[in-house]
Formats: C-alpha cells, sequence, structure tokens
C-alpha cells in the first residue's frame, strides 16, 4: 500500500541530491512555514504545513540536499522528494514486494541510496538520504 501511495502526487521538498533554491516554491506548495536551523556540519530547513506534514530537508555547507525526512498524516510525494533517485527507489520498492509482499514499511539500501518509509492511515514517517553525501561526522541516524 505505501508503494502505491508513493507514487500518489501530494506536497514535498527540495529534490534529494538537489541545491536547497526549491524550498521556499516548497514551503508555498504546502502553504507551511518554513524554520532554518544549524547542525554540526548541516543545515535543515523545515516545512510545516497546516494539514500536519513536516518534511525537513538537510543541507551540506555546500548547500546541496543530503537527506530529507518526513512525519505526518499523510505521505509526502516521494517522486518530488527523492528527484532523479526516485527510479531506483520504484525499483528497489518493486523487488521488495515481490519478495515480502506489501505488508509493513519499505527499506531500500543501496550504496548510493538509502530510503525508509512506514507508517499507516494518517501516520506517516520516512527518511531518505544519499550515503556519498553525509557531510564528515554527521550522523544520519540523528537526522529525524
Amino acid at each position: 500500500m505505501l508503494v502505491i501511495m508513493a507514487a500518489a502526487p501530494g506536497p514535498a521538498g527540495a529534490a534529494l541530491g538537489g541545491d536547497g533554491a526549491s524550498v521556499s516554491a516548497d514551503r508555498q506548495a504546502l502553504d507551511g512555514t518554513l524554520t532554518r536551523a544549524q547542525g554540526d556540519g548541516y543545515t535543515v530547513q523545515e516545512i510545516s504545513a497546516p494539514a500536519g506534514l513536516v518534511v525537513r530537508e538537510y543541507l551540506t555547507p555546500a548547500g546541496r540536499v543530503f537527506a530529507v525526512t518526513w512525519r505526518g498524516p499523510l505521505l509526502p510525494d516521494l517522486k518530488q522528494l527523492l528527484g532523479a533517485y526516485f527510479d531506483q527507489y520504484q525499483q528497489a520498492a518493486r523487488e521488495a514486494r515481490a519478495r515480502h509482499g506489501r505488508q509493513g514499511g519499505l527499506a531500500v539500501r543501496r550504496p548510493d541510496l538509502v530510503v525508509q518509509s512506514s507508517g499507516h492511515m494518517r501516520s506517516f514517517f520516512g527518511e531518505a538520504y544519499l550515503p556519498g553525501m553525509v557531510p564528515p561526522g554527521v550522523r544520519v541516524q540523528a537526522l529525524r
């Protein structure tokens, strides 16, 4: 079910691997509030939508999106969030579905892409990151 919902359009944030320039447009599309915070070796930009969806985009010091997390009552548009990596995610999702059926969340672990998505109606959460772009010293487990 999550894989089907992942293909459905919905609000989202800057594309994984891209720059943060689209954050303002994404904030407008979500009719959300944008906040920024500085982490140790990265910047996080959070968009909070009135519907309760929260998308966090983690940017390297050079301004590239190396990770995205989401949580809320609806699943964001993963095609927009994952950008150029969506096709890899979709292929891995098909393979996982063929092996395990449609039960539970979805975890994709590839050398250049990690995506974990789970939840149920009105409570979705997940994360995606590019291992090769994670700034030195940043623990992806701490990004939520």
